[in-house]
């Protein structure tokens, strides 16, 4: 028989139909090469136009994983409030995690009150002086409608004395003479800064003029000065709750 004709050694019958590693039509790539359009990247590759990177999916909104910022701010609490000012929410819902936080250490109560009685003596004892000048000596045991009167008069323009030089003071720098002298000074709870020219007003009026009236004007004195006793957290007196007020140490922690 013919070794040219075909049959099983022919070499006819050997050779690749289609599915070899030549590149033919429709065969595998080889290794290392490109892939065909449309086919798998090899691993490691580039994805494909359009597709999803590996790792999966970004978080629906690009938010970062560990979950969302917190509302309001980087602090757990939410942003602070009033823009951002050192001391806190004052008469929000609650005190917060801690309402002193942010702010200079209150103002030692001893101190408080040294500061009052150097402030009255600077101001009690030269109107005294003067008014005695003017209206003569006043005998405070007499019981005679004259001295009454005289005692009403140093009185007042003692009261109105005091009242112009705290309102004068805490408008232009927060403290006065017995303030200094103590190294306190008085702050708006809101921000911090030193009192307006209306609340330094209603912080010495509250405190001054409630004396005018007779005995239950010192009985309301007398409780306004001692609320900082047990007023939590602030240690505020009552004229520091109407001007929104507190007193704070100009010292360092």
């Amino acid at each position: 028989m013919s070794t040219d004709q075909p049959g099983n050694g022919s070499p006819r019958n050997n050779a690749p139909q289609g599915g070899g590693t030549g590149g033919g039509e429709g065969g595998a790539p080889p290794p290392g090469g490109t892939p065909p359009p449309g086919g798998t990247p090899p691993p490691g590759g580039t994805p494909p136009p359009g597709g999803t990177p590996p790792g999966g999916p970004p978080p629906p909104g690009g938010t970062p994983p560990g979950g969302p910022p917190p509302p309001g701010g980087t602090s757990p609490y939410g942003g602070p409030p009033y823009g951002g000012g050192p001391y806190g929410d004052p008469y929000g819902s609650g005190y917060g995690a801690d309402p002193l936080a942010g702010m200079p250490p209150l103002a030692n109560r001893g101190r408080r009150l040294v500061a009052r009685i150097i402030d009255a003596i600077l101001i009690g004892v030269p109107v005294s002086i003067i008014m005695t000048l003017i209206v003569g000596g006043v005998d405070y045991f007499s019981t005679s409608s004259v001295e009454a009167g005289r005692q009403s008069t140093v009185s007042g323009v003692t009261m109105l004395a005091y009242l112009i030089y705290e309102g004068l003071m805490l408008a232009n720098r927060g403290q006065t003479v017995g303030k200094m002298a103590m190294k306190i000074r008085v702050a708006m709870l809101a921000n911090g800064s030193i009192p307006t020219g209306q609340a330094a007003w209603i912080r010495a009026a509250v405190y001054t003029l409630p004396e005018i009236v007779p005995c239950c004007g010192f009985i309301f004195w007398l409780v306004n000065v001692l609320w900082c006793t047990w007023d939590k957290p602030y240690q505020q007196c009552l004229h520091d709750k109407a001007a929104k007020t507190v007193v704070v140490s100009t010292e360092p922690r």
